[in-house]
């Protein structure tokens, strides 16, 4: 991993790795151990799986593999938006029991139960919306007194269980956990991108917004959304104008709570916020 800057100097990170010789989830647990809570921002390169190269350029030299963190300081404060494209169904729950990466129970009840329970109480539209699209999040930072968008870290449903009631989910698990249900679609992105702008908007009212980094999920765009530039003029609509440059990503990079994650389906877009004397610490 190339980086340009020593972390002690830096308001943030931009990474933009190589998707098929870097572990990038193991190497985020490590970095997050050094440096979280600071923000790191971007994506792995997308390309052919079939062939699994792909190529990394700094100062003029070519790399096939690893990553590049550019580190961002100075004057210069890093904020952003971590849309996953996701909207929160049903109510929050706590995990009762869980290992690994099953869950066995919610609410001293069996998973799946509540899995179904949350699913039949939708409106007919919004099941079959559902059908499908179906994740988990899971809060970060259980310290909260309210949980809101950006709080959870969605993770997709591999399996569920009727007859053992487990459901299997992509990250690791512990009881005591805060969790809800998300449906992923078109209309949800578009929901979740645009509150969550909007909540960003406010946070930097007056504040100087010098440009951003915009890098989403190449399982976003036109196919998703039925129309081009969905994201940049999203983001155009209510942050701009500001210059905006990025890249479709086979993986985005970015925060939730105050660790730094690997994203999929996700728009993660780094904005560069002047530093004023009331951000210095």
């Amino acid at each position: 991993m190339e980086n340009g800057v020593n972390g002690d100097q830096s308001n943030g990170w931009l990474v933009f790795a190589d998707p098929f010789h870097l572990d990038c989830e193991n190497w985020l647990r490590s970095w997050n151990e050094a440096y979280a809570p600071l923000p790191v921002f971007g994506g792995l390169a997308s390309g052919d799986p079939s062939a699994a190269r792909t190529q990394l350029y700094l100062d003029g030299e070519v790399f096939e593999e690893g990553g590049v963190a550019v580190s961002v300081g100075g004057g210069v404060k890093m904020q952003g938006v971590i849309s996953q494209g996701c909207t929160p169904i049903g109510e929050t729950w706590t995990l009762t029991r869980a290992e690994g990466n099953l869950i066995h129970e919610i609410g001293n009840r069996p998973a799946y139960e509540i899995l179904a329970e949350t699913f039949n109480a939708l409106s007919a539209t919004d099941q079959r919306k559902s059908r499908g699209n179906l994740f988990i999040g899971l809060v970060v930072n259980e310290y909260l007194e309210e949980f809101h968008r950006g709080d959870f870290l969605v993770r997709n449903l591999i399996g569920a269980d009727p007859r053992s009631g487990d459901i299997a989910v992509g990250a690791s698990l512990r009881p005591g956990q805060t969790v809800q249900f998300h449906r992923r679609d078109a209309q949800a992105a578009t929901e979740d991108l645009h509150d969550l702008l909007i909540r960003t908007r406010a946070q930097l009212a007056g504040s100087t917004i010098y440009g951003g980094c915009l890098c989403s999920c190449n399982g976003r765009g036109q196919n998703l959304f039925g129309s081009p530039n969905h994201d940049a003029r999203m983001i155009q609509e209510e942050l701009g104008p500001l210059g905006l440059a990025g890249f479709f990503c086979n993986g985005e990079i970015g925060p939730v709570g105050q660790r730094n994650f690997l994203h999929g389906y996700t728009a993660s877009l780094a904005l560069f916020v002047k530093k004023t004397s009331s951000s210095q610490s």
